[in-house]
């Protein structure tokens, strides 16, 4: 058996995983968020998304806090860092699209807007599968060609959303859905983030 003087620390893939299920978990509380039939079901669903938040800042936090305490990282420490951060990204819009259902108390969300979280979803899930696979490296290709086919989905879906709301409601109606379906928009990009990202660890690990 070699004997390794400076071991690499393997407790990244963990972290990353963790940070992914937190992902999985708050796309689950968007869809929860379109069942609702009260303010109080409503900020019920809000509150439980800041905590996965709170969770997800803390693991990001985390990886940080190891980087800078690791000799040895299992891949550059720019892209364990670049890898955090765009993880977060993805948790900060979606907590950004419900904090903005709640503070503008809507009671109805355009029916579009399930099929952008439906979207946002399956990124999620695909997200959380990818990061154990980090370990070896292997059998990542098809996590991000379909992260980018459905963040193109994503792309159309959002113009047609937007230009049919600019067809119904009042102006100030309008601004409010808009702030809320680009807030989706922006995590479904922020996906598309993360799987650039890891395909160049990719490539460099290669």
């Amino acid at each position: 058996m070699a004997f390794r003087l400076t071991p690499k620390e393997d407790g990244f893939y963990e972290l990353f995983g963790v940070s992914a299920g937190h992902l999985v978990n708050a796309a689950k509380e968007l869809t929860n968020l379109l069942a609702v039939e009260t303010a109080e079901e409503r900020r019920a669903v809000v509150e439980r998304l800041h905590d996965l938040e709170h969770l997800g800042d803390e693991s990001t936090h985390e990886i940080m806090r190891r980087v800078n305490s690791s000799f040895i990282t299992p891949f550059d420490r720019e892209d364990i860092y670049a890898l955090a951060s765009r993880l977060d990204d993805c948790m900060d819009y979606m907590e950004e699209a419900a904090d903005l259902v709640d503070l503008y108390q809507v009671s109805e969300l355009p029916k579009g807007v399930a099929k952008q979280i439906e979207i946002i979803g399956r990124m999620a899930e695909l997200t959380a599968s990818a990061m154990p696979r980090l370990r070896s490296m292997q059998d990542l290709s098809e996590y991000w060609i379909e992260i980018n086919r459905l963040e193109n989905q994503a792309d159309k879906h959002y113009r047609r959303l937007v230009a049919n709301l600019f067809e119904h409601g009042d102006a100030i109606h309008v601004l409010k859905m808009k702030d809320i379906v680009s807030a989706l928009e922006a995590a479904a990009d922020a996906f598309e983030g993360v799987a650039h990202t890891v395909e160049g660890i990719a490539v460099k690990e290669s």
